[in-house]
């Protein structure tokens, strides 16, 4: 077969959490850790007046703006940043949508290869955020501890000695440390088992939550696993928790997609993978969830090796460019709903080098 070719275009390249590689990166897309942290002396957040939200804002860019912090950040102030722009970093999962949504005095700080985020007056005064491709909870750990302490040293940050860290919501309260995996399980979806992987990982206190967190829906079967507890639990005991629960859940879905290559089910999952690629090549309107359905069988069907002539970075490219911020962003123009569902399905065929 003909090789595809992606989009290789610089500004739409996938920051870390979407770069394929890593750790069982065939299932573990990405690991998460992020701490929530607030500053001495001001209200929280849903208490929080502009004027103080301002005062917090400038008091930790100030801190970042020291000598010797460990790593190099630039600074977005998303007060002067339109709706789509902040689409595009919510969709790149640099920052959250109550962020994006925000009225208030509210930044972001990043680096380069968007393996570090800080979001400035989002539910806490400071949300710090580490990414590292596959599953990788350890190095994230180690690099997002490593800033958080040079932000303490830096920041008069909320300190309880009973308590912890002390957070707007109680659940945060202690390390302040969620610690997620976004993890990719066609298999079990096809397979109807998610919901009893689900409930599992809920039974030891675990949230699973859609693509884009909490309250988002699991789109294109990608999940995101996440420690629900942090008062009482410690930082190792937070990643030996989600660590085991996210490696029985990738060797579940690993016995899953070698029960649905087998046999009856093999002709099965072939036909699914292959009427996903029809779809991508034929389809006039794609909606996003569709697009992404048809990825996921997309990226399903190479790694099981039932579909050759694409590679997964190709694949993470259209995922990204499939989203409606990015979908605009690319055509310089704003779209309406139906518009952009047109666009959707030429551009995938453009960006997976389908030929209608």
């Amino acid at each position: 077969m003909k090789k595809r070719r992606g989009d290789d275009t610089p500004e739409f390249r996938p920051g870390t959490w979407l770069s394929g590689t890593g750790p069982d990166h065939d299932i573990a897309i990405c690991t998460r850790v992020r701490l929530a942290r607030n500053l001495q002396g001001f209200p929280f957040a849903p208490c929080i007046e502009e004027a103080q939200a301002k005062q917090v804002r400038d008091l930790v860019l100030a801190g970042l703006g020291k000598k010797g912090l460990p790593e190099t950040l630039q600074v977005a102030d998303l007060a002067g940043m339109d709706e789509l722009e902040r689409s595009v970093l919510v969709e790149r999962h640099l920052i959250s949508r109550d962020l994006a949504a925000s009225k208030r005095a509210v930044a972001l700080a990043f680096d380069s290869e968007e393996s570090v985020a800080l979001m400035i007056n989002e539910e806490d005064h400071l949300r710090l955020q580490v990414f590292a491709p596959g599953l990788q909870p350890e190095a994230a750990w180690r690099r997002a501890e490593r800033l958080d302490d040079a932000l303490i040293q830096r920041l008069p940050i909320a300190w309880s000695e009973e308590f912890g860290f002390l957070t707007s919501c109680p659940t945060n309260t202690g390390t302040g440390l969620r610690l997620s995996v976004m993890v990719h399980l066609p298999g079990l979806v096809w397979s109807e088992e998610i919901d009893k992987a689900t409930n599992t990982a809920q039974k030891i206190h675990l949230a699973v939550r859609g693509l884009y967190g909490e309250g988002s829906r699991a789109l294109g079967d990608f999940y995101q696993v996440s420690n629900q507890v942090t008062l009482g639990r410690d930082e190792q005991q937070i990643q030996q928790d989600v660590m085991l629960a996210v490696s029985r859940l990738v060797h579940w879905e690993r016995d899953v997609r070698s029960a649905l290559l087998r046999g009856s089910a093999r002709t099965k999952t072939l036909d699914r993978v292959h009427r996903a690629l029809g779809t991508i090549e034929r389809a006039q309107i794609l909606s996003s969830e569709e697009a992404l359905g048809c990825l996921s069988a997309l990226r399903l069907g190479i790694e099981t090796e039932l579909l050759d002539g694409f590679d997964i970075a190709a694949i993470n490219r259209a995922l990204l460019l499939s989203q409606p911020g990015h979908l605009q962003r690319h055509t310089r123009q704003l779209l309406k709903p139906e518009e952009r569902d047109q666009r959707r399905a030429q551009l995938l065929r453009e960006v997976l080098g389908c030929a209608p």
